[in-house]
């Protein structure tokens, strides 16, 4: 789950990694105009874009307390309980859907421990570009990566063997989608993990406007919730988007409830809004 920053003493917003993924999915929805093509093949990248974390399933419904924060465990706060598996049950729920969606997550789950294969110059956790290996755990995830390296080349094969899919792994069109997804992801999580006051200008690099172009694009707080993007990836020149979750009042351990999740779950949902407008 996402747990965004606050100022001292504020209720922190808390989002699901599904709350997540549907920014993602108000995104990917909203992108495409006369100068950035849509994405193709373009239902199971909308479906991978809606999916991509969905290895977090199970870590979000059994929420676990950060006992130095007070928040419960989670991206923006302290280590999460079997996270690293996610990397895995992500990609494997994806496959289920369709061989293209599994290897466009698995992708994405490889990428998070290597830079986002070069490609985004977004920083999340400790200012780094990737997601750091414990070293207690070096060797699993080693593992791990390597497991997603070999499911991509299965994957391949089987998109390569039929004719309608041979053409989605053409490296540069495979490169294009991978590129739009990680823009999504790291644009949602610039509002996921940090709240209003420290949002600052920030710059979205290889974002694709075809198979063979990428922009630079530039976001720019305006306050009231408003941004200036340039240049503006989306149809039309304005576009509104919500993100649903819920304020989280910091507790110590000696006040934790029994059981966190009906604690978590059961607070009221709550939105924030923002409008993206082009410059």
């Amino acid at each position: 789950m996402m747990i965004q920053s606050a100022t001292d003493g504020e209720p922190r917003f808390i989002s699901t990694m599904v709350e997540h993924l549907e920014l993602c999915g108000q995104f990917v929805r909203a992108y495409g105009n006369d100068q950035f093509e849509r994405p193709e093949p373009y239902d199971e990248f909308v479906y991978t874009v809606l999916h991509h974390d969905r290895g977090w399933d199970d870590a979000d419904a059994h929420p676990v307390l950060h006992a130095d924060s007070g928040f419960p465990c989670g991206l923006g706060t302290g280590p999460v309980p079997g996270v690293l598996d996610t990397s895995r049950k992500s990609p494997d729920f994806n496959e289920a859907h369709h061989p293209y969606s599994g290897l466009m997550s698995s992708m994405h789950s490889w990428g998070l421990y290597n830079a986002r294969y070069g490609v985004s110059e977004f920083t999340v956790l400790r200012g780094g570009k990737s997601v750091p290996i414990p070293p207690e755990h070096e060797k699993f995830v080693r593992g791990l990566l390597d497991g997603e390296i070999a499911r991509q080349a299965r994957l391949k094969k089987v998109l390569l063997a039929a004719p309608e899919t041979a053409d989605w792994v053409d490296e540069k069109s495979l490169m294009r989608n991978y590129k739009i997804l990680q823009f999504f992801d790291t644009l949602a999580l610039y509002f996921n993990l940090r709240h209003e006051s420290q949002h600052r200008d920030e710059r979205f690099v290889s974002v694709p406007k075809s198979i063979t172009e990428d922009a630079a694009v530039t976001l720019r707080p305006m306050g009231g919730g408003r941004y200036e993007m340039s240049p503006f990836p989306f149809a039309g020149d304005r576009l509104e988007v919500r993100c649903e979750g819920r304020y989280f009042e910091k507790i110590t351990p000696d006040d934790e409830p029994g059981d966190l999740a009906t604690h978590l779950y059961g607070l009221p949902g709550a939105e924030q809004v923002f409008t993206f407008v082009a410059a």
